[in-house]
């Protein structure tokens, strides 16, 4: 038998243009990631920073004459800056104090900076820093050496910690050794090895890209089915009924309300009002512009709650349509989650308005803000098949879901800082896919800078795992939907 070559008709070069245009927009959108997240790409807050001990007591009195020597170790890539606190005895002092950077193994001078000892307040910082970050002083042993030339009772005097001991450190008082450590901190940045071979990544992942829409563009030319391509031909298929429901939907949400859409504006700015009033005043989380954080917490968890409960019934609720005619199932919990992102869409309106009135003006990150919104509405739908198939099953599933949100919405930081959790509590946040999605929008939208590609995987790999876990079950389970409809 002679294989005969298929002639490539036009839905063959439309699937060829398809692939070709994944491929550009591929390279279009790695491009334009590298100049969005600019220098969060490549470089992170070192995880060796060293935070400032609780200041106790006083040092010496350091006039002239007198040295401060605090020798340490830390794992920072790129130094930046030393802080040191003070106490001035709330007196006027004068003269100048000196702040010095040494390498121990070769006695070399890495930052000096001197400061007016008549600027210094009690408990007050003076902050050295250094014009470029300093490289090669991981793990180098260092030397803080602390001096003035002012004259005794006019001189401040550096606060130390006696209640902190760490390996490496050791505090000299005009050449006497002391128990304790000085408070001081220590601040810079590591490299991200990601972004150091960012173009590595983006050429490796494209090549798998171009293989693999290769691979199914010969499968379609073959005559064989393939997963992403059928995807596609329903979608063409159908895709007039899911406008259709996707606007049913829409709709029959502000049916006969006075209101209407706006309550999509209404809706974050009142939930916001109140645990503003409630947690600001009552808990009072000491949090930098309090109403933006909240906002963003509140806008990704009303759509997580509102999308993944309109799915939960999609199914159930549509049973007169999926018993005389098949269309399929997939798409009732699909429609219901793009018609609620819609509302969402809306939300954000309102946060960025409050975001620059609280002065926090847009920047080229928040246009990253799509990537956590795509793989949070793909994380609905993953959860959504899942309740919906369940749904069919357990009618009760939609009573406890009301249960699940509240417990689900309580362990998500949209009031609260992470911060408030012990360290060996902080799992049960970290467990969490909402705190990643709402950390990456509050960060492009308070800071004003992309995330770390750490929560980019993080954010994809949960979007993926729930919606091949929902997908999965969903597949398995609609052939016998009907006999329980």
């Amino acid at each position: 038998m002679v294989y005969k070559r298929p002639s490539i008709n036009a839905e063959t070069l439309k699937i060829g243009k398809i692939c070709l245009s994944a491929v550009a927009v591929y390279i279009v959108l790695a491009i334009a990631f590298y100049f969005l997240a600019g220098y969060q790409l490549h470089f992170r807050n070192s995880r060796g920073n060293f935070k400032m001990p609780t200041e106790e007591v006083g040092t010496v009195e350091l006039a002239r004459g007198s040295v401060v020597e605090q020798r340490f170790t830390v794992k920072i890539q790129r130094l930046q800056s030393i802080s040191v606190r003070w106490s001035a005895y709330y007196t006027s002092n004068s003269g100048t104090v000196t702040m010095e950077l040494y390498r121990t193994d070769n006695g070399s001078l890495v930052i000096s900076e001197t400061f007016d000892v008549s600027a210094i307040k009690n408990s007050q910082l003076t902050t050295m820093t250094s014009k470029e970050p300093v490289e090669g002083l991981y793990g180098i042993p260092l030397l803080l050496k602390i001096y003035t030339d002012s004259e005794p009772g006019s001189a401040p005097s550096p606060m130390m910690s006696t209640s902190t001991e760490k390996e490496g450190f050791s505090l000299l008082l005009n050449g006497n050794p002391v128990e304790g450590i000085l408070c001081f901190s220590v601040t810079g940045e590591d490299y991200i090895w990601t972004g150091l071979h960012y173009w590595k990544f983006v050429t490796a992942f494209g090549l798998f890209i171009i293989s693999y829409l290769y691979f199914i563009y010969r499968r379609w030319k073959a005559g064989k089915k393939s997963l992403l391509v059928n995807a596609i031909v329903a979608l063409r298929k159908y895709h007039f009924l899911i406008k259709q429901l996707v606007s049913r939907d829409f709709k029959a949400k502000y049916k006969r309300s006075i209101l209407g859409v706006f309550w999509s504006f209404l809706n974050p700015l009142l939930n916001m009002l109140v645990q503003y009033i409630v947690f600001s005043n009552l808990f009072r989380f000491d949090i930098e512009y309090f109403p933006v954080y909240l906002l963003c917490g509140n806008v990704v968890f009303s759509y997580f709650s509102e999308s993944c409960g309109m799915a939960l019934t999609s199914v159930v609720g549509n049973a007169s349509l999926i018993t005389k005619v098949y269309v399929p199932k997939y798409i009732y919990p699909l429609t219901r989650i793009i018609s609620s992102m819609i509302n969402m869409l809306i939300s954000l309106i309102p946060l960025f308005v409050v975001a620059i009135i609280s002065g926090l003006m847009p920047t080229k990150a928040i246009i990253l803000v799509i990537y956590p919104l795509v793989c949070l509405l793909i994380f609905c739908l993953g959860f959504g098949m899942l309740l919906a198939a369940a749904m069919v099953f357990f009618r009760d599933i939609q009573f406890l879901w009301g249960v699940l949100t509240m417990i689900w919405m309580y362990l998500t930081p949209i009031f609260y800082p992470v911060s408030i959790f012990e360290e060996h509590l902080k799992w049960v946040i970290k467990v969490n896919p909402l705190y990643y999605f709402i950390t990456f929008i509050r960060t492009c939208v308070i800071q004003g800078v992309s995330p770390e590609p750490l929560m980019y995987v993080q954010c994809f790999l949960f979007a993926c795992g729930a919606l091949i876990l929902g997908a999965s079950v969903f597949k398995k389970a609609q052939d016998k939907f009907i006999l329980y409809l």
